[in-house]
């Protein structure tokens, strides 16, 4: 079977707290969500850029969100563009930063009775997704911004999460 072809970006991956899969599992999970992600755009989007991605456990996650969100609670991940996003044009020189939740992401994982790699790859999507400019605060764009996930989750022969 022929190896994953490259991201379009180059990805700064840490691990700065729980329980996660180790590293060079989870840089083989994260570079396959942005290739699909980018796929299921329909086209690689010009210049070089850098996507950082954080895996960490809910304490931080929820100060991350009660700081920069003003939502005291823990969530599964959060994204935290470097510029303004944008759908279309070249991409900035830094997308910015996904940060995901070990506890939230686990436990969402077996409750939904899916695999946590394929858990972990949806939410680097969604999270890839929102900096990249898209959104889901109302009906129309959920559904742009889920069709899109569904597409690239099909790429990788991942169960669609919203059936």
């Amino acid at each position: 079977m022929p190896a994953d072809p490259a991201p379009p970006i180059d990805i700064d991956l840490t691990v700065e707290a729980g329980d996660w899969p180790d590293e060079a599992t989870l840089t083989v999970l994260v570079e396959r969500a942005a290739t699909a992600a980018f796929a299921a755009l329909g086209a690689s989007r010009p210049g070089e850029s850098e996507l950082g991605v954080v895996f960490t456990d809910d304490a931080r996650i929820r100060e991350l969100n009660a700081g920069w969100r003003g939502k005291d609670k823990t969530t599964n991940v959060l994204s935290f563009p470097a510029f303004p996003e944008t759908k279309t044009g070249p991409l900035p020189p830094l997308l910015g930063d996904i940060v995901l939740a070990a506890e939230t992401v686990a436990s969402e994982a077996a409750l939904e009775g899916k695999p946590l790699d394929n858990h972990i790859i949806h939410l680097v999507i969604h999270g890839l997704l929102h900096l990249l400019g898209h959104d889901h605060e109302t009906d129309a764009e959920a559904e742009e911004m889920e069709a899109i996930e569904r597409k690239a989750l099909a790429r990788l022969a991942i169960p669609d999460p919203y059936a």
